[in-house]
């Protein structure tokens, strides 16, 4: 590092005036994820989007059905959302135990590990009959051991991607995130009405079981050890070092030295076999120095990165709606004057899908277009905060969609005006999703891991004390106050983006002397990716 000027985290040369320059540069390997052919990392990704789909069906299938299961196990409402709640606060510490696992031994062993623990804790819930703490355990169990899906899926895109490309397969995740929570309940009311309340759940284990069999089959190990002498890329600061023409020609020059080696490569001078495909079913990662304790540290001093406090708030908010939505939705169809089915409580879902579907699709590739579009707006140089002017969508879209959805219920609207706001609600969540998590990635990039372990317990904390809550919220305050408030709050949490896209910059600035050193130390040890 030495030989190298320091460059500000989350600000890199992206474009020229004639293409997009890929950002991190890959190795020579073929093994490198980096150079994984087209549809060795779609078949990558669409194991990704099976793990997040079987995960997030287990963790939302009983939304619809709240009130059938409290009659019947004698467990209040209040207790369901409650176990809710932990379970998303144990989502987010158990990335504390997850990530270093992931990272040290194996992500693809942490994917299937995962399935099979959840396997096991859908057969618990579903034997927790009149007792809330058994509710509330089998919650806490089923949180930690599906703490995988919350932030080791952006770390496998952010292995296999560059940069220019993430904003639309974390969209895809952040889709399929969304999706599986909306479907989820959808399915379950029919269930429910046929073959009673623990069906869901047995069910849920199944899928689990089945996805497990085919990660195993499919998918690749992603972690990449990139040595100390891997060189970082060049960029303009205009806090000092190169400036923008020194910084261009750098580039040029390592473009030169890439075709060079890239030449040597293609005629033999450079020798690297890829894995056989026998030896890509490892369930155990290549060894590396053990780390485990620094892994698990360092999430807690990243609690000094404001770009990262910001991105887990920012996240946190999009599901604190996401909570509200859910816990409030059997509530409302179930009484009067509506007197939904459980069947038709979960058909109320399918609003927040398609929602889901096509702002997950459109933030995703938004969010890429505005990047690469504002760096040849500003001389080839990408900053990390031009990821977050699509929260401008969210800003539009949710707070007037909680008026409705909390005034109509309230006063008996159409129920159509209320799904139309329910699926605004709900499928705006994958905004707050892309453009929280491309922006810590995009910031931090060598400390992904760690960072998005930051976040997400942020996130969950936040998540946590809404759905821990809400049901005494509504009780107490009623629905047209309660979402009136929460309405305030929204635009309240969401109106900071404009301070953190002026002053973002300065605070990786002030924090890069610090990211550096985690990323030598990584280095050093065989651990960065």
């Amino acid at each position: 590092m030495s030989n190298y000027i320091r460059p500000i985290p989350g600000t890199a040369f992206l474009t020229t005036p004639s293409e997009i320059i890929p950002v991190p540069t890959p190795s020579s390997s073929p093994d490198d994820p980096l150079n994984w052919s087209k549809r060795r990392k779609i078949v990558s990704m669409m194991c990704m989007s099976l793990f997040t789909l079987s995960s997030g069906v287990c963790t939302a299938s009983i939304y619809s059905i709240l009130v059938p299961i409290s009659l019947q196990t004698n467990v209040s409402l209040s207790t369901l959302n409650q176990g809710t709640g932990y379970m998303f606060l144990f989502l987010g510490l158990g990335c504390l135990f997850w990530q270093p696992i992931g990272q040290q031994y194996g992500k693809r062993l942490v994917y299937i590990v995962s399935l099979l623990l959840t396997v096991a804790s859908q057969i618990w819930a579903a034997h927790a009959h009149n007792t809330s703490a058994h509710w509330i355990g089998s919650k806490i169990f089923q949180g930690f051991v599906q703490a995988p899906i919350e932030s080791l899926c952006e770390v496998t895109i952010s292995d296999v991607f560059f940069e220019h490309e993430r904003g639309r397969w974390i969209g895809l995740y952040a889709f399929m995130l969304m999706f599986s929570n909306y479907i989820a309940p959808v399915i379950a009311g029919p269930i429910a009405d046929g073959q009673g309340w623990q069906w869901v759940l047995y069910w849920g284990a199944v899928f689990c079981g089945v996805v497990s069999i085919i990660l195993f089959f499919l998918c690749e190990e992603t972690n990449w050890t990139r040595g100390a002498d891997f060189k970082e890329e060049v960029v303009m600061t205009p806090f000092g070092g190169m400036g923008v023409e020194a910084g261009l020609a750098a580039q040029e020059e390592e473009k030169k030295s890439s075709a060079v080696e890239n030449n040597s490569i293609s005629n033999g001078s450079v020798v690297s076999i890829s894995k056989t495909y026998w030896q890509r079913l490892s369930l155990l990662d290549e060894p590396r120095p053990m780390m485990l304790w620094t892994m698990f540290v360092r999430p807690f001093k990243l609690l000094t990165y404001p770009a990262i406090v910001y991105s887990g708030f920012l996240y946190g908010t999009g599901l604190t709606f996401f909570n509200i939505l859910n816990a409030t939705a059997s509530l409302i169809f179930s009484a009067e004057p509506y007197n939904f089915s459980a069947t038709n409580v979960g058909l109320t879902y399918l609003s927040p899908a398609v929602v889901s579907g096509v702002l997950g699709w459109g933030a995703g590739h938004l969010s890429d277009f505005i990047k690469v579009w504002l760096a040849r707006r500003n001389r080839g140089v990408s900053e990390s905060e031009h990821r977050l002017w699509i929260l401008l969508v969210y800003l539009i879209l949710v707070p007037p969609s909680l008026m409705i959805w909390g005034f109509g219920a309230s006063r008996g609207f159409n129920a159509g005006l209320l799904i139309m706001a329910m699926g605004l609600i709900g499928g705006s969540g994958t905004v707050c999703a892309t453009a929280s998590v491309t922006y810590a990635i995009d910031s931090y990039r060598d400390i992904t891991s760690d960072s998005l372990v930051t976040l997400i317990i942020i996130r969950n904390l936040v998540g946590f004390s809404v759905s821990y809550g809400i049901t005494d919220w509504v009780a107490n305050e009623g629905l047209e106050k309660c979402f009136g408030e929460a309405t305030g709050l929204c635009v309240a949490c969401i109106l900071p983006m404009f301070v953190v896209i002026w002053f973002g910059k300065g605070w990786r600035v002030r924090t890069k002397d610090r990211y550096w050193d985690m990323v030598d130390e990584s280095r050093r040890s065989g651990m960065a990716y």
